[in-house]
């Protein structure tokens, strides 16, 4: 069985941490790990963030969801401003009542 430690060595030695990798890391961290490899994880997160390892970049979302996301979005933003459009026009056909409207100050 492989371990984060293992991992985590080939990586720092590199200085290069793999996708497969960090799908196996994320496995082990999920399934079964020793103190051990908890120290060799932070450690490695250290690297990362430091600049000393570097990580392959993750596969982006695929396009199909992202397009379907900007669709919802665009889909709520139109009905946001239909319903504007209409407390507006209904704001604006109400009878101009002076006694009804509330006064600052006066």
């Amino acid at each position: 069985m492989v371990l984060i430690q293992e991992i985590v060595q080939q990586a720092l030695s590199i200085g290069y941490l793999s996708v497969a990798d960090q799908n196996r890391i994320q496995v082990l961290l999920q399934t079964s790990y020793d103190s051990e490899d908890l120290d060799a994880f932070i450690i490695l997160q250290r690297a990362v963030v430091a600049g000393d390892v570097k990580q392959e970049s993750r596969p982006r979302k695929s396009s199909l969801s992202h397009s379907k996301e900007a669709a919802y979005n665009i889909k709520l933003a139109y009905q946001i401003a239909a319903e504007i459009a209409f407390a507006a026009a209904v704001a604006l056909t109400m009878p101009k009542n002076t006694q009804d409207r509330p006064s600052l100050g006066t």
